[in-house]
């Protein structure tokens, strides 16, 4: 064979080679690439985050109690205080002259009581002088009396017999008077300290006023003020009347804020795991022990019952969570007010079926299974046929699952349901198997994916599902 017909016909397999290596790569360049996985069983965990801060549970704000100028402040912010300290004094001069003055009102008052019993006693004395008198002033009245009926004592001295009797009567009924008035006397000066006793504690009050102590252990942390400032009595929080912050750091919480959409699962003891910006690398374990009924705006914090605008925007509820570990346990470094991070676990199960989120769809069964029958298209209407009612549409959550039809690879829309979801993967409930191939990716592909179409699997890193 000559060397003319040898290259002749290697330009012919070559250009029919060519030609048929087009075809299938122009065949398969209409085949849609997808990303697929397998449906798995594993443990899955539905977890919530919310940001917030740190804050104690029990905090108070040690206001002024009583006009003054600071004399002393006992504590800077940061110190530990025992309940009872004496945080801080503010001058007393005036309580302190009042309480003095006082004193002495309560001590003359006893000095005045103690006259008046002894008037009372005088008034016993006197009143059994005068019953002696009586009875002796009695007994000669009496034989007097006899004497006279027999003619023995003349007028005149029975006369003054009897003078003298009503005279003793007389008397002991004045000195029974005096014990009255004298008796009388000492409740009244009874009821005098008494009422200077009571106006004494009103002083004592007011001098301990001028002294600030902590009503429990626990932290300073704000003290806005400084020695030689003047206090004034007032509202809390406004100036000039709060002395410092106290907080109990026995019991330590992280309030923060959780979308609207993850409120539903949150629940009372639920357990958390919180992280702080400040702490990086720790993980202190809680439990959820308040949830929020009512929603706060987003950009302001404001409760929407208090808000007077009727702009719609974004909503949280506050959610607290209570630290299970104490400050002697490791927790020293925990400060009010630091950023914090809440992880909230609202179910988890063991063994669960699970599918990544990106492959879950929503799709009109119905529509998918008449592109299923055309071949991943939609079908053909003919330009005669009756016109009727708008079919009902049906939009159920599903997924794609590849099929082998005839040596191809095609998908068919699979209605599910799932159940909790986790942070890359969801609960299935119903409608798949461990082990079945489903579509992943990409997003763009999914959204266009139909029941029938023919596919073939693409798990490159530029397009499967870790692209996604």
């Amino acid at each position: 064979m000559s060397v003319k017909k040898i290259i002749f016909i290697s330009v012919a397999v070559l250009i029919v080679a060519g030609a048929v290596t087009g075809t299938i790569l122009h065949n398969q360049s209409k085949i849609t690439k997808v990303a697929t996985g397998k449906v798995l069983r594993q443990d899955l965990t539905s977890i919530v985050n919310g940001t917030g801060q740190i804050k104690p549970k029990t905090y108070v704000n040690i206001g002024a109690t009583a006009f003054g100028r600071i004399t002393h402040l006992y504590v800077k912010e940061g110190d530990h205080v025992k309940a009872g300290a004496v945080l801080a004094t503010v001058e007393s001069v005036q309580p302190q002259a009042t309480v003095s003055a006082q004193q002495a009102t309560i001590a003359a008052s006893r000095t005045d009581i103690a006259s008046f019993v002894a008037a009372e006693k005088t008034a016993q004395a006197n009143i059994e002088q005068a019953r002696a008198d009586l009875e002796q002033k009695q007994l000669d009245y009496s034989r007097s009396q006899e004497l006279y009926n027999e003619k023995l004592i003349a007028k005149q001295d029975y006369d003054a017999k009897k003078a003298a009797y009503d005279m003793s009567v007389a008397t002991l009924a004045q000195r029974q008077a005096a014990l009255a008035q004298a008796e009388a006397q000492t409740q009244s000066g009874r009821g005098h300290m008494e009422q200077a006793v009571a106006s004494q504690r009103s002083n004592y009050d007011a001098l301990d006023k001028t002294i600030s102590r902590a009503p429990f252990d626990g932290l300073v942390t704000n003290v806005p003020v400084r020695e030689g400032e003047t206090v004034v009595v007032g509202i809390q929080n406004a100036e000039g009347s709060t002395l410092m912050t106290l907080a109990d750091m026995s019991v330590i919480t992280a309030e923060v804020k959780v979308d609207e959409t993850d409120i539903v699962n949150i629940e009372m003891n639920q357990p958390v795991d919180v992280t702080v910006d400040a702490l990086p690398g720790r993980v202190f374990k809680g439990h959820v022990t308040e949830v929020g009924d009512q929603a706060l705006l987003r950009t302001t914090g404001i409760a929407t019952s208090q808000s007077t605008t009727g702009t719609e925007e974004a909503k949280d509820f506050k959610v607290v969570v209570t630290l299970d570990e104490v400050p002697g346990q490791g927790n020293d470094d925990l400060r009010p007010g630091l950023s914090a991070t809440a992880r909230i676990t609202t179910a988890h199960k063991s063994n669960a079926l699970t599918i990544p989120i990106q492959a879950l769809v929503q799709r009109d069964p119905a529509l998918e299974k008449t592109y299923a029958a055309n071949g991943g298209k939609a079908a053909v209407v003919a330009a005669d046929a009756p016109a009727g009612p708008p079919a009902k549409s049906m939009v159920e959550q599903g997924i794609y699952l590849l099929e082998t039809d005839h040596k191809k690879l095609r998908v068919t829309f699979v209605p599910v349901k799932t159940g909790i979801t986790g942070a890359t993967d969801v609960e299935v409930l119903g409608g798949l198997k461990e082990g079945n191939e489903i579509v992943v990716g990409r997003y763009k592909v999914l959204r266009e994916l139909k029941s029938g179409t023919e596919v073939k699997r693409d798990n490159t890193p530029e397009f499967g599902a870790g692209a996604s």
